[in-house]
């Protein structure tokens, strides 16, 4: 991708989102009803999609949910004694809250509970992933638009202040033409394909971010060293439907002349520090964690070899280049508000969130691909035509 057209489609992104992250929580408007969806020990409430709503004065907890009667009360209790109800449905028609948080991590309930707020007319603040085939994705996605209902999902990186900076570079031609994206999973324990699922949405949206929409995905899945095939398919842990494979390399075309590559294996050294996305331009490299505080660095090096160039690497913060960090986010708390702002923002002006469902589906999309294009032994055009899990059709 080339260095203008980059500029071309991040300006108006990072623009909105240094604009919404400025709203305080004491801005003028009206009160919001929200209310909160958790289900303890099946996903729980999420990276705190509970709390974040007690911090924006513009909204009031008026209920909560959860089938876990322990996990309800305490619940109940961290979120300042809102009303307590055993059945999220019922919760949605007795207080009909006009946002709600569906908070678990667990990925077999998002679709019918996003389902059940859109059709109690409510907008959503989802954890991710979004949900665990591109068919249920499509169903939330119908199902909201037909109310004209606003979700917004838990990308947090897309919100950082930090890479308003990074904009910066790349529209003052530091880093050249884009020509490369290179992104690694966590690789611990869950490498493969739950790594791909769990930790690897993030990087896909990090790519969609910075390079726009992929072409094509071609991939490859093995298990053992061996490819997977039908027997080799799973149950994935915490409700993420079929999985397969320990291994995964998968390659993505996006515009001329950039291309995207996403790996993931269990490591034998080295678990979750490679966990982020490179970005390779034809006069340096920028390299990127994930989070609301995400690590920045960048080298001006076309070489991409530093210790050759003696080129010196730079970190980039939400202050700047070369300067240093001053924000933190503990238990995702900063994360997670200008993520709700800015779905207040949303609603308000009948816009879509900087981090919409159709951001959550098409990197959702992104994943499914790779067991898209393992299956079929060759690329496969995005988005994929075939909207079923593509591991249940070996």
């Amino acid at each position: 991708m080339k260095r203008r057209e980059f500029i071309k489609d991040t300006a108006i992104t990072l623009a909105a989102l240094a604009a919404n992250n400025t709203r305080g929580a004491d801005a003028q408007g009206p009160k919001y009803r929200v209310a909160v969806i958790g289900r303890t020990g099946k996903g729980n409430y999420g990276h705190g999609l509970d709390v974040v709503w007690k911090d924006i004065e513009r909204t009031e907890i008026v209920a909560v949910a959860d089938e876990d009667p322990k996990g309800l009360a305490a619940a109940a209790k961290r979120l300042n004694g809102p009303r307590a109800y055993a059945n999220y449905r019922r919760m949605l028609e007795k207080e009909r809250p006009r946002i709600v948080s569906v908070a678990p991590r667990w990925l077999d309930c998002h679709r019918d509970m996003v389902l059940a707020c859109a059709e109690f007319g409510c907008h959503v603040f989802l954890e991710k992933p979004m949900c665990q085939s591109l068919e249920q994705a499509d169903k939330m996605v119908a199902a909201m638009e037909k109310k004209n209902l606003k979700l917004a999902i838990a990308h947090q990186s897309r919100y950082s202040p930090a890479l308003k900076h990074v904009q910066k570079i790349i529209a003052g031609g530091k880093l050249g033409d884009i020509v490369e994206l290179r992104g690694r999973g966590k690789e611990d324990r869950r490498g493969g394909g739950e790594d791909l699922m769990v930790l690897g949405t993030h990087i896909m949206d990090l790519m969609r971010f910075f390079a726009g929409e992929p072409k094509w995905c071609f991939a490859r899945v093995t298990d053992g060293g061996k490819p997977v095939t039908r027997e080799l398919v799973r149950d994935g842990a915490e409700g993420i439907g079929p999985l397969a494979g320990d291994e995964i390399h998968a390659m993505y075309r996006f515009a001329q002349p950039t291309m995207g590559y996403f790996s993931t294996h269990r490591a034998r050294y080295g678990a979750a520090r490679r966990f982020g996305l490179q970005i390779y331009g034809t006069k340096g490299i920028v390299t990127i964690t994930t989070g609301a505080v995400p690590e920045i660095w960048f080298v001006e090096d076309p070489s991409w070899q530093p210790g050759r160039s003696r080129a010196g690497w730079k970190r980039i913060s939400s202050n700047g280049i070369d300067r240093p960090e001053t924000l933190s986010d503990p238990g995702h708390s900063l994360g997670n508000r200008p993520v709700a702002l800015d779905l207040l923002h949303a609603i308000e002006t009948d816009t879509q969130p900087r981090g919409s469902m159709y951001d959550g589906r098409a990197a959702l999309d992104m994943i499914l691909a790779v067991y898209e294009s393992h299956c079929k032994e060759r690329p496969v055009k995005l988005p994929l035509e075939n909207r079923k899990h593509p591991l249940t059709l070996l």
